[in-house]
């Protein structure tokens, strides 16, 4: 890369899961037929007067302490000025010299080296509406306007596209466990914007640009290496980079300028006068920081240290809390941590996987899949049965025990039973059982296929492996 070093920041938009907007009573909801979420508060009708919703700041306040920033106690609203269709205020209610929360950090781990990354600050803010183009002409859906939207800013601590992704795969995973957001990017309720410049070693940073609205960690990756390589290809043409905002196309692969770089003095800030200011109390943090459940990072370290998993299991594990409220389940109701964490990695990560979304949705409980690892164990099915029962107890209440019993998957242990039907099978094929004795180690799969397919899969693999085995060497 020519020696030109990346300098990363990001500028992370995650949309909170409340009821209502941040300013009105309309619903924050996703999927709703276009601009039916919409009161004259949130389309910017004149005259109206906006009022703070109670747990999107709460629930801001909450994320800041599990990423350890320092809450402010009395922060205020500004307005944002910008004409654009999609914000029929043509300003946005947001934060700027005095947010929520400021500085925290976030510990991610990239090639098994671990480094954190700073923030500078977390704010809230109304989200703006969501242009829709097609057919030749653009069309305004104004259903997200007002949703309540926290930025995350970033110090310009990321040198890579790996730690990129690594920071918001390990933010997104904060937020999900500390319950403030679904950050469901296919969705768009968290989006990042990069902030990207080339320097070489010793020398100060370059000049930065910045890439808008990617809505997946896919994006983020390919946007952060082609603007990469532009970048490197002008400096080395001895041309220099622009300060502008620019946009990825995912189809092409290619990022485009839009518009120069703003800078906050464009924006005309200023106090918003509809609006009391925030003032917390230590109470009320104190309050609100009690209510963080144990976190993925917290989780991935109890997982390793007193479970015994390795820390690739524990990462994929923690990797979505439903799996780990699962996991935990299982395990408390007495499954082995090692079995459980590789049939939910296997098995349940398979079955609850759907297409386009970003997490696993969950049909078993813990005590089901405790009880179900317990009957492979024991011998009563097989790992591939086990699949069926899986099937069948999904998003029901039934037992694995008596999903077993209905569709009759019960495996025969019965070792004389099983020694007579291979002793027939062998003598039904004595070509291959003249190959094994050769020393035809592979024959032996061949025989214990031909008994699994007698008994319609319900034989004891390993019984029924044995028993080839003796009776061929007979």
């Amino acid at each position: 890369m020519s020696g030109f070093i990346p300098t990363i920041g990001l500028e992370v938009h995650c949309e909170l899961k409340t009821e209502t907007k941040l300013f009105c009573s309309c619903r924050n909801a996703f999927g709703s037929e276009p601009n039916t979420n919409t009161c004259p508060i949130c389309s910017g009708h004149p005259g109206v007067l906006p009022v703070i919703n109670r747990k999107a700041v709460e629930y801001t306040v909450k994320a800041g302490c599990a990423i350890g920033c320092r809450i402010s106690r009395y922060s205020k609203w500004d307005r944002k000025n910008y004409f654009y269709p999609d914000l029929p205020k043509a300003w946005q209610t947001s934060q700027y010299d005095l947010p929520l929360c400021v500085g925290g950090e976030v510990k991610i781990n990239v090639n098994g080296e671990e480094k954190t990354v700073r923030l500078n600050r977390i704010h809230l803010e109304e989200d703006a509406g969501k242009l829709v183009h097609g057919a030749g002409t653009t069309a305004v859906d104004y259903n997200r306007c007002g949703v309540p939207l926290m930025e995350c800013v970033t110090e310009p601590d990321m040198h890579s596209a790996d730690e990129a992704v690594a920071f918001l795969e390990e933010l997104s995973a904060i937020f999900r466990y500390a319950g403030v957001s679904d950050c469901r990017m296919q969705e768009g309720s968290i989006r990042a914007d990069v902030n990207l410049s080339l320097s070489r070693p010793g020398e100060p940073l370059g000049t930065r640009t910045e890439t808008k609205n990617l809505n997946s960690f896919r994006s983020v990756r390919r946007a952060i290496e082609a603007e990469i390589r532009r970048q490197t290809e002008l400096l080395e043409r001895g041309e220099k980079v622009v300060q502008e905002t620019r946009r990825f196309d995912d189809a092409t692969g290619e990022g485009y300028g839009m518009r120069s770089k703003e800078d906050a003095q464009d924006y005309r800030y200023f106090p918003e006068p509809d609006l009391m200011p925030v003032v917390l109390g230590d109470e009320d943090v104190e309050r609100i920081r009690a209510s963080l459940p144990e976190l993925a990072s917290d989780r991935r370290r109890r997982y390793m240290s007193e479970l015994g998993l390795a820390e690739y299991d524990a990462r994929l594990i923690t990797g979505d809390p439903a799996i780990a409220d699962l996991f935990d389940g299982a395990v408390g109701a007495g499954a082995n941590a090692k079995k459980a964490a590789n049939y939910i990695m296997s098995e349940i990560m398979r079955k609850g996987k759907t297409a386009g979304e970003d997490g696993v949705v969950i049909g078993i409980s813990g005590v089901q899949l405790a009880e179900l690892i317990a009957l492979v164990e024991k011998g009563d099915i097989n790992l591939v049965s086990s699949r069926d029962v899986l099937d069948k107890i999904w998003m029901t209440a039934m037992t694995p025990s008596a999903a077993v019993s209905e569709l009759g998957l019960k495996q025969n242990n019965d070792a004389g039973e099983i020694e007579k039907l291979v002793r027939d099978i062998i003598a039904a094929n004595p070509g291959p059982a003249a190959d094994f004795r050769k020393g035809n180690e592979k024959v032996l799969s061949f025989f214990v296929g031909q008994l699994m397919k007698a008994t319609k899969g319900k034989t004891n693999p390993k019984i029924a492996g044995e028993l080839v085995r003796k009776v061929l060497s007979e």
